[in-house]
């Protein structure tokens, strides 16, 4: 968004233009959520308190008491010396006592671009609010590339940003220091916008599409997954099989690492395939096309004997659970595999600790290996070897949930057995998990940011719900 910034006056846009049609926008944004009442604007040197001064200027005209605390003054010659120049309302001294007897906040000290820690005078500013904060693109002292707090920020009951999200809007922990989010189209150039290529994505249907059923197509069509299954975590498999039939795959097999473990399975759900104690024999059938290699199977050198074995006979492959455990510090013995499915705890085990900067840790990770990597969580980061990064940033929280990941990695198979890329497989994964743990609740009445528990059990139940989600979307 820098860069189109930069490119926007050469299309037509003047930055001061903008500045008044992202001052416009937060004032109508305002207006529309809140009664009118004693609001300070706190306002920065920068671009974010220009917005704040038009902010100013046209909550004013509509008959509000207004008034503006400068916690610098705007740099010379610049717009938002401008956009100060035509306030003529009060000033207040930017101290604490001025914020905590305001009735609404407007936080416009520093936007998204924002690189070194907020600022002692803001913090102890932000502190002091008592009525309902209002931030100009990012609530201040969020990076708006990583999501990472930098020192302080305070939780804002709305957010307005312009143009397009940045990444810090969907990461966690700034994820949840938005409030509601509003996107405000300012009239960026088209052509500004069009001169820079987006790496990064909000994850959504329409990035990628599911696989489509057409009538003349039968069960080998969509492909057949395979789920080797151990002794001692026999349900993780379960749960990954499961997933993988109601994801769409034509057939999915169930191999148990010894007999008695084949004969758990076979009683399984009606539907699944079971395979004896010699998954690699499975090999010998090309149609075996997709595999989930690590569900409940053991952080050990065999299992990753298995997950070469597959990888060199050109299968697609999901790598999950212990095949990650086993390959701790060693990220080379992963290379060949399709998706890496994660958790921070797994990431950490075999990449190194991500840092603040998740998305380029998930980046490096991904060229490392050449795998799709999904960091899992709340707000998953999906990355591709060649840069592309996806972030789904609604999940529910009851996803973290035993056998949840599971559940993810099953499904992930199935797209890869229906022959979508990497990428998309791993994001509509991601997504359609999100969206089955959201109806989930809902089918017990629960909000989605409810306490209330779910079971990875139930999300299996939703998959073909949200299923139907994303092709209406």
């Amino acid at each position: 968004m820098a860069a189109v910034d930069r490119a926007a006056p050469a299309h037509g846009a003047g930055g001061f233009a903008l500045m008044q049609a992202a001052g416009a926008a937060v004032a109508r944004a305002i207006r529309a959520r809140f009664r009118p009442a004693r609001t300070l604007v706190l306002a920065g040197p920068g671009n974010n308190g220009g917005d704040g001064y038009v902010v100013a200027r046209l909550l004013e005209a509509a008959g509000w008491d207004v008034a503006v605390a400068a916690l610098a003054p705007p740099r010379p010659d610049g717009d938002a010396a401008r956009a100060a120049a035509a306030w003529h309302g009060p000033m207040r001294p930017c101290t604490a006592e001025s914020v905590a007897r305001a009735g609404l906040v407007v936080d416009a000290l520093f936007g998204a671009g924002l690189s070194g820690e907020l600022p002692a005078e803001a913090v102890a500013l932000l502190r002091a609010a008592r009525a309902p904060l209002v931030a100009v693109d990012v609530p201040s002292g969020i990076d708006g590339a990583t999501g990472a707090v930098l020192g302080h920020a305070a939780p804002a009951a709305l957010t307005v940003t312009f143009g397009r999200l940045k990444p810090g809007h969907l990461l966690l922990p700034a994820r949840d220091l938005c409030g509601e989010l509003v996107l405000a189209d300012i009239g960026l150039p088209p052509a500004a916008l069009a001169a820079v290529s987006p790496r990064a994505f909000r994850n959504a249907p329409g990035l990628w599409r599911l696989p489509p059923r057409g009538a003349e197509q039968n069960k080998f069509s969509h492909g057949h997954v395979t789920v080797p299954g151990g002794a001692r975590m026999p349900g993780a498999a379960r749960l990954a099989a499961r997933a993988a039939r109601r994801a769409g795959a034509g057939l999915v097999t169930l191999a148990g690492e010894t007999a008695d473990t084949a004969t758990l399975f076979r009683l399984e759900e009606p539907g699944l395939m079971v395979a004896g104690p010699d998954p690699a024999a499975l090999l010998e059938d090309p149609r075996r096309n997709s595999w989930v290699i690590g569900p409940g199977l053991p952080p050990e050198h065999a299992t990753l004997l298995l997950l070469r074995q597959v990888v060199e006979a050109g299968r697609a492959v999901v790598a999950d659970g212990g095949a990650l455990t086993a390959a701790a510090g060693q990220p080379h013995l992963l290379a060949g595999a399709s998706i890496l499915t994660p958790h921070a705890g797994e990431f950490a085990k075999v990449f190194g600790a991500p840092g603040r900067d998740r998305l380029a840790a998930a980046r490096l990770a991904a060229a490392a290996t050449g795998a799709v990597v999904v960091l899992k969580g709340s707000d998953s980061i999906i990355a591709a070897p060649d840069g592309r990064v996806a972030i789904n940033g609604d999940a529910p929280a009851a996803l973290a949930t035993a056998g949840s990941g599971d559940v993810l990695a099953g499904t992930a198979g199935a797209l890869l057995a229906q022959h979508m890329p990497p990428f998309e497989a791993a994001c509509a994964a991601c997504w359609l998990h999100a969206r089955a743990g959201a109806l989930a609740l809902r089918r017990q009445g629960a909000a989605q940011g409810s306490g209330v528990p779910l079971l990875a059990e139930d999300v299996l139940q939703d998959l073909g719900a949200a299923w139907i989600a994303a092709e209406a979307g």
